[in-house]
């Protein structure tokens, strides 16, 4: 797997999908550059904007997925409570063909949700890889950075600085990574602070280079192209708010320090809300059944609770010490989430879900019907076959019943059987025993 950030990711199929959605955040950045504010910190939440509004169908999917399952777990788990301890075969494929019953009637998958979630995932992962290498994806910022490679690497012992200076010794890998040395050192500036940028600047003459007649780097009289990329609302989001706080502290910059205390805040805030706003699982405490079912609920929420507790906090912590833009990501990641959370609510609570059901019923029985069976005889023929197995499996466990007697027991069947012969002695006792075979004996010479 390629780890570098100026060559494009080269894992096989997502690298397909970080590829796309690199297009897309290069055609955001081109837009907002025509319209004369070609900004980074922009371009990151209209970028997040658009996927997550793609994710959008998908998203519903699965929260009506979650509102349907809820509707259908007690009944899953009366099945399973009814087979519960029996693991023979004829109980295993009883319980088998009653929960694909009860799938089948709400015209659900008993993979549920996770098909969403497996296509979900990877693109999330993608988006983060695309805000994260931004040169990489964004041909304008590439190239402009490329001018700085160029001159670095004309002067001699040029490579050597940047491998071994303090101010990119953290970014040393990249030279072990990339294709060739100048995406190293695109990698490199890209995530190098403002105040080690300005001590490479000065020992390399940058602050006089241009791209498309427009100077890269601010040379104190003019700003520079990568200074009006990264400023957003004061802040550069190439530097983290760690840095961007002592830098500011330093300077008796207050106004600069609230805001780059602002960006883990934000997004320790904005997680918790978004766990808040997340359907929460209702319980009811009538029978014992509901009881039982309740506690392993209430368990799984208590996890839920415990990792969504800690899950702000580790934001909170990620956003302080990586760039600027990526916690500008997770805040308005978390936002777009909240927002769509309470659509999908509002939408979801408003939706008739004997309806929805019927519909993936009627859907479900559409396409059994296209395999050529029968939606009616395979459920005739699925609720004979669990009759007749739970019959078979009922009168088993009756035999084993019968074959396993107490001594109590033992002795009153000897009781029953000897009554017949013993007319002259206590029934059961030895006398008993020895007159039955005695009459026996008489019998059989007869």
């Amino acid at each position: 797997m390629d780890l570098l950030l100026l060559t494009q990711n080269s894992t096989p199929i997502f690298k397909y999908i970080v590829w796309l959605l690199g297009l897309i955040m290069n055609a955001i950045f081109e837009l907002l550059n025509f319209v004369g504010i070609p900004n980074i910190g922009l371009s990151i939440i209209l970028f997040t904007i658009v996927i997550y509004l793609l994710l959008m169908p998908l998203t519903i999917k699965q929260q009506k997925f979650s509102k349907l399952s809820a509707r259908m777990n007690p009944e899953i788990t009366a099945i399973q409570q009814k087979y519960k301890g029996k693991q023979d075969n004829e109980s295993v494929v009883a319980m088998n063909a009653e929960t694909k019953q009860v799938y089948a009637k709400y015209g659900v998958s008993p993979s549920g949700s996770c098909l969403q979630l497996l296509i979900q995932m990877p693109i999330l992962f993608a988006l983060y890889r695309v805000i994260y290498s931004m040169p990489a994806y964004v041909t304008r910022i590439g190239e402009a950075f490329g001018v700085l490679a160029d001159k670095i690497m004309s002067v001699s012992g040029g490579v050597d600085y940047i491998k071994e200076t303090t101010a990119a010794a953290s970014f040393t890998k990249n030279f072990a990574l990339a294709d060739n040395t100048r995406n190293a050192i695109i990698d490199t500036l890209n995530k190098t602070s403002s105040a080690d940028m300005a001590v490479i600047s000065e020992k390399f003459g940058l602050a006089e280079l241009t791209y498309e007649g427009n100077i890269i780097l601010s040379n104190g009289a003019e700003k520079g192209l990568i200074d009006t990329y990264n400023n957003f609302l004061g802040l550069n989001i190439a530097n983290s708010p760690m840095d961007t706080i002592k830098t500011a502290f330093a300077a008796g910059n207050y106004l600069l320090l609230a805001g780059a205390i602002a960006i883990p805040v934000l997004s320790a805030l904005t997680q918790w809300i978004n766990y808040k706003l997340m359907p929460q699982a209702s319980q009811d405490n009538g029978s014992d059944k509901k009881k039982q079912q309740n506690d392993t609920a209430e368990a799984m929420q208590q996890s839920m609770k415990t990792m969504n507790t800690l899950m702000p906090i580790m934001s909170a912590w990620f956003c302080l010490t990586l760039p600027a833009g990526m916690g500008l990501y997770w805040v308005i990641g978390a936002v777009v989430r909240s927002i769509q959370q309470v659509v999908i609510n509002k939408h979801i609570d408003n939706m008739d879900i004997d309806a929805q059901i019927a519909k993936n019923i009627e859907k479900y029985n559409e396409k059994l019907k296209k395999q050529g069976i029968d939606p009616e005889k395979l459920k005739s023929a699925a609720r004979t076959n669990t009759k007749n197995i739970s019959s078979k499996a009922a009168y088993r466990n009756n035999s084993v019943k019968r074959t396993e007697l107490t001594k109590e027991e033992q002795a009153e069947e000897i009781k029953k059987s000897t009554e017949y012969y013993n007319s002259n002695a206590k029934a059961g006792s030895l006398a008993a025993k020895a007159n039955m075979v005695k009459q026996y004996n008489e019998k059989n010479n007869k």
